[in-house]
């Protein structure tokens, strides 16, 4: 849910924006979409209830995680709270989801209203003792701390599927490729520039300890480098281990793990595609 009072339009998108850019990038491989959930395009008209409490029901209540943002206003009191923004982040912190809260720092406009200024400026001293709030000068920057927001939560969620155990003895090798999105710096107009990291991780599902395990390039001339090197380990029954994969430009595009391990004094050896 992206919330706000109504002065940070342009804020508000840059979070969907964030949000949609986060799919593109790691849906598929992450197996999670994110649904952005604004009240303005989102809610569904309804009579019976004051509007707030529609709001709640429809995107709080509805939603995993809460974008909360405030520019230069606090917002429009509701019957419970001193604005509906407020009361959206009580109650989201009550059902005890993440919230994220972020505070323009971009200059005020002209015709700012004082007392929604000194209301906000009030809030946000209160704040300041139950948590941690960021900032944000532009667009760019939130749409930023939203990706850092968002993996942070992916992870705290644990929404991997879980990888099912094989019984039919011996050791047996699981290879999820995995790969993401992330922001490497930013140019000189301040947009990011993006980077994409990739890494494998290989579980036994079987009932039975790796020995001796070795991970490496199928071929030499692959392109493709394992960030772990070459020297032998142990995998035991259900551990899983993960490292970073790079490829050269010049690779020929056949992306091979080769798996080689001892089982039970016998040496055995398996590849996997990962690209």
């Amino acid at each position: 849910m992206i919330a706000s009072p109504s002065d940070i339009g342009d804020a508000r998108d840059a979070v969907e924006a964030a949000i949609h850019g986060w799919n593109g990038a790691n849906a598929r491989t992450k197996e999670v979409i994110l649904q952005p959930w604004r009240w303005e395009t989102a809610a569904v008209p309804t009579l019976g209830s004051h509007p707030q409490s529609l709001i709640n029901a429809q995107g709080v209540d509805e939603s995993d995680i809460v974008f909360a943002l405030f520019g230069s206003r606090l917002g429009a009191p509701t019957p419970d709270a001193v604005s509906g923004t407020v009361e959206e982040i009580e109650r989201a912190i009550e059902q005890g989801k993440p919230v994220h809260l972020y505070f323009s720092s971009s200059p005020l406009p002209n015709d700012v209203d004082i007392e929604q200024l000194e209301g906000l400026r009030a809030f946000k001293s209160q704040i300041r003792e139950r948590g941690l709030f960021g900032e944000f000068a532009n667009s760019s920057q939130l749409e930023h701390e939203v990706w850092k927001a968002v993996e942070f939560d992916i992870s705290q969620m644990a929404l991997d599927a879980p990888i099912q155990r094989r019984r039919d003895g011996g050791v047996h090798f699981n290879v999820q490729p995995k790969q993401e999105r992330e922001i490497r710096d930013y140019d000189s107009k301040g947009r990011p520039r993006y980077r994409t990291r990739h890494w494998v991780e290989v579980t036994n599902v079987g009932d039975r300890d790796a020995e001796g395990v070795i991970f490496e390039p199928a071929r030499e001339d692959a392109g493709m480098f394992l960030s772990r090197g070459d020297l032998p380990t142990i995998v035991h029954k259900g551990q899983t281990r993960r490292f970073d994969v790079e490829y050269a430009m010049d690779g020929d595009g056949e992306d091979v793990l080769l798996i080689r391990w001892s089982e039970d004094g016998e040496e055995k050896q398996q590849e996997f595609h990962i690209g």
